[in-house]
């Protein structure tokens, strides 16, 4: 998975995941682009019907989790175009998994 934050815990790398993923349209997000890969801000916004601003904060909560990465390029007529994809992140979730880290979950992460 893309090097988060080295100053987090395992365990508050884990609540920012599972925050990011707690909500339908980063689902919906996440899932376009793994299926279709690497996209712009503009056609995946129309791809998943909300509004780029929108699209923008949940895209915002999936990178500071480190689940998509972004790349500003310039198209060939000169427009900046921001290109998001999904890391290559693979999340065991069980029992033992959550009981590992745990007791690395810093106080200021509950709410």
């Amino acid at each position: 998975m893309k090097e988060i934050d080295q100053a987090r815990s395992a365990g508050d790398r884990l609540l920012a995941i599972l925050a990011a993923l707690a909500s339908p349209h980063r689902l919906r997000i996440i899932a376009a682009l793994s299926s279709g890969g690497r996209n712009y801000v503009s056609q995946l916004a129309r791809d998943i019907g909300i509004s780029r601003p929108l699209l923008h904060l949940h895209l915002q909560k999936l990178e500071d989790a480190g689940l998509v990465t972004s790349r500003l390029e310039l198209s060939e007529d000169g427009k900046a175009l921001n290109y998001f994809e999904v890391t290559d992140f693979d999340l065991p979730l069980n029992a033992a998994a959550i009981a590992e880290v745990a007791d690395s979950v810093s106080v200021s992460s509950e709410k």
